[in-house]
């Protein structure tokens, strides 16, 4: 791969999110732990999902089960962690209103195959890339100790979840074409976040 055109630099920084995290969404994010650490367990579920479902959409593709089985698995063992900590402290599981980010993305993703192969992946891509991103804040920023921990090293995990589905659409499309639809969707990606959820997610 040609390391120029690469949207991933090292394990701790993701190029191709066009805008950076606010203030604004730091400081709901840290002053709403538990409303984060829910909704992150919504989010790992989630995630899990995704790829679930691109399995059995593309069950005939080489290749695909083997990189995605993994991956669901992964994201199910963080969404048991974070649901751990969740019940350790008093809550459980429960239904959130979610902010517009994944629904719009979903919207741009192309209806006609085999360009929805490629959207599927890069958007997927662009979701772990923005988690990465917020985890990385929260790392940072949490004065709670123990999220701090949680999110520091789920993170890693966020930047090599990013590689996967770069890797999966850089083997089956041309890199024009791949950097292309992923510029484009960067930018709804960048565009969704704009005007902040009223309500503290990890997406909003």
């Amino acid at each position: 791969m040609d390391n120029s055109t690469s949207p991933i630099v090292g394990q701790s920084k993701i190029r191709w999110l066009i805008n950076k995290t606010s203030e604004d969404w730091i400081n709901l994010a840290i002053s709403n732990p538990m409303e984060i650490l829910l909704d992150h367990a919504h989010c790992e579920r989630k995630a899990a999902g995704v790829a679930l479902q691109l399995m059995f959409r593309y069950v005939s593709e080489p290749g695909l089960s083997e990189v995605l089985s993994p991956l669901a698995r992964e994201e199910l063992e963080h969404f048991e962690r974070v649901l751990s900590i969740l019940n350790a402290r008093g809550r459980h599981l429960q239904k959130l209103a979610s902010p517009p980010y994944g629904s719009i993305l979903a919207k741009n993703i192309c209806k006609d195959e085999p360009i929805r192969m490629l959207d599927s992946f890069l958007v997927a891509g662009l979701i772990e890339a923005r988690s990465h991103e917020r985890m990385t804040l929260l790392s940072i920023h949490s004065p709670d100790l123990e999220l701090r921990d949680l999110y520091a090293d789920l993170l890693k995990s966020e930047a090599r979840h990013f590689g996967v589905y770069w890797k999966l659409a850089d083997e089956r499309f041309d890199r024009n074409i791949l950097i292309s639809r992923l510029e484009a969707l960067a930018r709804v990606e960048s565009d969704a976040l704009v005007e902040m959820h009223k309500e503290p997610r990890m997406h909003s």
